[in-house]
């Protein structure tokens, strides 16, 4: 399995969830969440960018083949009752699942000991935010049938989809307060954001992250001139200097040179 983590600070969590002695050893200090709570989890590089569009396994680029990072992955997914992504995360990421043991399979028993003592089913459900206009493939084989927020005209055209398509929101932008909304009236009370950039900066504008994981990576992406070839963490929209959005550090790990950093946003610190 991967290093250990160095625990280098922390606030701890409330409540803090007892991992398996296979997890604990790996993850030091405390990991948990609330019943009703939205936690993100993000890689970037050194210099901010989350994604490289068009760009065959960017992830795996952009978190320098972390190991650690996977593992973390892995841990949020196994705390979660859906995973919630967009359809550009998706349609980037063909092959994944987004399960924990697809990302980390080294730990697959104690991932799945850990969401039978949370009390939650044996895998997280899918949900994919989308307005429908472009093609939309479901990954394969999933135990739980996936769940595709979109608008009304997104879902007139989405019919025959392998899934439960829901139209929260009229023409345009998927609205990120209806989409919450209609994940939890589901019984989806944690959810765990996977991106993408646009998605997440919706959700932060509307008040709904309680809590950031974030590892930042050692590598260095750049950015090609005149081109949108990357992609930082919040994409198509603009707080600073209007609106203020900050969260306090509540957490500091260091595997290698890799930074697990995690942040609770200021209306979520009880």
């Amino acid at each position: 399995m991967t290093e250990r983590l160095e625990l280098l600070a922390e606030t701890p969590s409330e409540p803090s969830f007892p991992l398996p002695p296979a997890l604990a050893e790996r993850y030091p200090g405390t990991v948990g969440f609330p019943d009703e709570w939205l936690y993100a989890n993000f890689v970037e590089s050194l210099d901010g960018v989350v994604a490289l569009p068009g760009v065959a396994r960017a992830n795996r680029l952009i978190a320098d083949a972390s190991d650690a990072d996977h593992f973390v992955m892995a841990l949020l997914r196994a705390c979660a009752s859906v995973v919630l992504i967009g359809s550009g995360t998706l349609r980037a990421s063909p092959s994944s699942r987004w399960l924990p043991e697809s990302v980390y399979p080294r730990a697959a028993d104690a991932l799945a000991e850990l969401r039978t003592a949370l009390g939650l089913e044996p895998q997280p459900a899918l949900a994919v935010v989308t307005t429908g206009t472009g093609p939309l493939a479901l990954p394969p084989g999933l135990a739980r049938r996936p769940i595709v927020l979109t608008t009304t005209s997104g879902a007139a055209r989405l019919t025959g989809l392998a899934a439960d398509v829901v139209a929260v929101s009229g023409d345009g932008a998927v609205d990120a307060r209806a989409a919450v909304a209609a994940l939890r009236e589901r019984g989806h009370a944690r959810i765990l954001c996977e991106g993408g950039p646009t998605f997440f900066g919706s959700l932060l504008r509307a008040g709904l992250v309680d809590e950031l994981f974030l590892t930042v990576s050692p590598v260095l992406a750049g950015r090609a001139p005149g081109a949108r070839t990357t992609l930082g963490l919040v994409e198509d929209d603009a707080f600073l200097p209007d609106t203020r959005i900050a969260a306090e550090l509540a957490g500091v790990r260091r595997c290698a040179a890799h930074l697990f950093l995690r942040y609770r946003f200021e209306a979520a610190v009880r």
